[in-house]
Order: structure tokens, then sequence, then C-alpha cells
């Protein structure tokens, strides 16, 4: 297997760029499922992200009905409480991207939900984290995810960590990390997605894109809430890109390598890595983001 290609998308940062006369339906409207009893946090972890990294509208649909009904911390933030009807949410929402997995559990709801948004049609579709493990559970799962990239082809992306790659290939951890990049071609093909294998210089590939590997990123990334992180900065651009010319597998390439950047950029001023928190990464993208336009 030839070695993969150094990721270098940066450069397409400038399209971002915004006219005088744009409003906030030119950024996009993010819908971010998750955040079930207990886990509310990684959530909101995402709609920061999201927010910070230019989406126009963020709306939550919390799985947990005491968070969904307490003041958020970002009151730009759209918190409401994910209904039972998601099918007819979705709709009534009419969002530009969907990112679902950041704290949503195994409920029925969070099984509902993860339907609807396989079913939700022609748009861009971040899956992470419980969404994932629960596709690698239920093969009807699978099934509509490969029904989806037949019917959209480039339209869903998955950011996997070694764990739960692990799950979706029925094998370990410590087997993901031994052939990371066997595993990405496997995941790619299992599941017909851009897919994003996180860790020590993550790699992507899809079905239509060779393999590539970014080189930033350091140890501080390894704490709870960075892939919640990713996931609402790939929202974000995505969404940005529907009218600013960003397909998903540019926004997901964007999103790692802002990602990991940010990461180093706050390690080479002594921000970590012992103790680096989400929060500060969000800042710094935003800042990065921001110089290169």
């Amino acid at each position: 297997m030839n070695p993969p290609n150094e990721l270098r998308s940066l450069e397409l940062i400038p399209r971002l760029k915004r006219e005088p006369s744009e409003h906030k339906g030119n950024a996009g409207k993010v819908l971010l499922i998750g955040g079930a009893p207990g886990m509310a946090g990684a959530l909101m972890l995402s709609g920061s992200a999201a927010l910070h990294l230019g989406a126009g509208w963020t709306i939550l649909e919390m799985l947990d009905p005491t968070s969904a009904h307490a003041i958020p911390e970002q009151a730009e933030l759209m918190v409401r409480l994910a209904s039972f009807n998601a099918q007819e949410q979705l709709a009534d929402s009419a969002p530009d991207v969907i990112a679902i997995g950041p704290g949503l559990g195994f409920s029925a709801l969070a099984r509902d939900w993860l339907v609807a948004a396989l079913r939700y049609p022609k748009i861009p579709l971040v899956i992470d984290a419980d969404a994932l493990n629960l596709i690698a559970d239920t093969s009807a799962f699978l099934d509509l995810l490969k029904q989806r990239n037949t019917a959209s082809p480039g339209m869903t992306v998955l950011t996997p960590h070694p764990g739960e790659a692990a799950n979706l290939l029925n094998t370990s951890a410590a087997a993901i990390q031994d052939n990371r990049m066997t595993a990405l071609s496997d995941l790619v093909t299992l599941t017909d997605s851009i897919v994003i294998l996180k860790g020590q210089h993550t790699l992507i590939a899809s079905p239509l894109h060779q393999v590539v590997q970014c080189m930033q990123g350091n140890p501080g990334m390894a704490v709870g809430g960075m892939g919640d992180v990713l996931t609402g900065t790939i929202a974000a651009i995505a969404a940005q890109g529907v009218r600013h010319q960003i397909n998903l597998w540019e926004a997901s390439c964007i999103g790692v390598q802002l990602h990991a950047s940010a990461a180093d950029s706050l390690v080479a001023r002594q921000i970590g890595p012992i103790g680096l928190t989400p929060t500060e990464v969000i800042f710094e993208m935003r800042s990065l983001l921001n110089k290169l336009l």
C-alpha cells in the first residue's frame, strides 16, 4: 500500500471569506443531535465549536430534558428538547448540515433520531461517537447508511476513534492501531463513506479520494471532548461550504487540519500539552481560521 499524501487543506479556507452583504443564511444551519442524560456536555462542546467556527445557526437537539430546559452557557445556541417525532422535527428544521453522536447514548429515542438522520436526504451528515457504535451494533443502521451513500455519494462522513473503528470492524482497538491504513480502507469499503480515523496523524479517505494524513496534532489532544469539537467544526465548515463551494470532503479535511493545528499553536505557547482543553482549541481555531481568510 502506498504511503498517504500529507494533508494540506488550510489553503481552502479563503473560500469562506464573506461578502459584505452576506447574512446568516449564507453561513448555513447546523443541527446537532445528542446530549443524553449525563452527557449533555458533549453536545454543548460540539455546538460551541459550530458557533465559533462560523455556522449561521446552531441548533442542539438535546435528548436530556433537564439540560434542554436549562439556560446554556452560550446564549447564541438554540437548545431544544429532541422530539419523539424525529423525522417531522428534522423536516421542520430544514438544516443545511446534520451532525449526530456526541453524547447520544443508546436509548430508543437515540435510535429514532439516528434513523431519521440517515434517511434525511441530500445534505452533509457527520456521524460520530455513540451513533457509530449504534451502527456497529445494528445491521439495519449500516444498511441505511449504505443506502444514503448510494443515493447521495460523498454526503456522509464518519469520525471514529480506534475504539469505535474496532466496533465497526468487529476487532480490537489494538488491531486498528497496528495497521491503521488497512483499517481505514476496510472502514471505507464497509460504509461507502468519507472516514476520518482519528489518532496520532489522523487519516482520511473516501470511496472517491486517496488517503491523506494530518501531520499536525499532539498528545494534549488526548482528552474527552476533543472529538466532539471536531464534529462541530466539520459541521460548521460544511454548512458554510454549501454557499461557499466547499464540499463535505474538503470541509472534513479543513476541520481535521485546523483542529490539530490549533492544538499545536496552543502548545507552542506553553498552553498544554497537559491540561489543554477542547474549549481552548475552539477559540484558537477561530483565530487561525480568520487569519487565513
